[in-house]
């Protein structure tokens, strides 16, 4: 077959820009999440407050609907219900995928010539392991397609997102890069927590769909695989912390504006019209295109702030004075009312946990 157009120059510049780890590291994880991981546990008999407290998450956090967990906190969550269950994917699936089962995975993919050939190993070594639900990739020069093929019923959306999560992670870092996902077709019903799922997806999400399939950007399926059994040591002690993230669009004007902010100290961070300034434009039209994207400047600040505070919490020794130093809050009261107001519990709950 003739091919006949590549795609654009944009997605060509976002399959070839490596990932790197301190673009991830500072987000969060919406309690929702936990919420659900949890409650396949407990569907299996487990407590949930044994896996909290082996996670460090204090049960308070369940409680408010706008609370975050750090990356780590919930790579030590899904270690904790894998170990209790002996089973990788939650028990979603009447096949356990048992501990253990993503290393053997990842050793099965690393030995592939390029992302196409890693994806069907990847695919392939999940078919063996859970029955109702299986990753078939479909690949031209248009896309790259993975259809997630159920067996019975819909599954929910937390156990189509916990095997895509695997498959996609492990193949991103495979290649070294981090693939754009075009679209997002589910065969499950909406949930409540969507946006969340399209931060961690993509924008173009679409719900009760006839076929469940995520489109990848082309050019990842002739991307060369990179990684050696050297750097999959560390892949695999980080694992699943180092790619359950929310990925983003990096062209966007938000993503732009969040890279300069991580370069500078959050007491130094610039109103306004000195980013735009930064960014070679107008005040006005950098209000205008953030509204496009449903945001403002202090929307992507408050929730880079929020993130810096939670990983800050959750995994170092620093007291509250010193992180609301940090933050650029004048006084620690400040900080607690922020906090508060961004996630709808204390920081002491956070440090309650540990």
């Amino acid at each position: 077959m003739t091919r006949t157009i590549t795609l654009t120059e944009r997605f060509r510049h976002l399959v070839t820009t490596p990932i790197r780890r301190r673009e991830f590291e500072r987000d969060s994880i919406a309690v929702s999440l936990v919420d659900a991981a949890l409650r396949c546990a407990e569907a299996r008999g487990m407590a949930r407050a044994t896996l909290l407290d082996a996670a460090g998450i204090a049960p308070a956090m369940l409680d408010s609907p706008r609370a975050r967990v750090s990356p780590a906190q919930y790579g030590r969550l899904w270690h904790a219900i894998a170990d209790a269950l002996d089973d990788e994917f939650f028990g979603q699936d009447p096949h356990p995928m048992r501990r253990g089962s993503f290393v053997l995975m990842s050793q099965a993919a690393l030995g592939a010539r390029d992302g196409a050939q890693a994806l069907g190993r990847i695919a392939a070594f999940m078919r063996l392991v859970l029955d109702e639900l299986t990753f078939e990739p479909h690949i031209d020069e248009k896309r790259v397609r993975i259809v997630l093929r159920d067996a019975h019923a819909p599954k929910t959306m937390f156990a189509y997102a916990t095997g895509f999560i695997l498959v996609y992670g492990l193949l991103c870092w495979l290649v070294g890069r981090r693939i754009p996902v075009l679209a997002a077709n589910l065969r499950c019903a909406e949930p409540h927590d969507s946006d969340e799922y399209r931060l961690m997806f993509c924008d173009a999400m679409r719900f009760d769909q006839p076929q469940s399939y995520v489109d990848l950007a082309p050019e990842c399926a002739a991307l060369a695989v990179v990684q050696t059994a050297s750097t999959l040591k560390t892949f695999l002690r980080d694992a699943p912390a180092n790619f359950i993230v929310k990925y983003r669009n990096p062209e966007s004007l938000a993503a732009r504006i969040r890279k300069r902010l991580r370069e500078t100290a959050p007491a130094d961070w610039p109103d306004a019209d000195c980013m735009a300034l930064s960014l070679n434009m107008a005040e006005a039209t950098l209000r205008r295109r953030l509204k496009q994207e449903g945001l403002t400047l202090q929307s992507i600040k408050d929730a880079l702030r929020r993130d810096l505070a939670i990983s800050r919490l959750a995994d170092t020794n620093e007291t509250i004075p010193e992180i609301a130093a940090a933050l650029g809050f004048s006084e620690p009261s400040a900080f607690r009312r922020a906090f508060r107001k961004w996630t709808g519990v204390r920081p002491a709950d956070y440090r309650w946990a540990r």
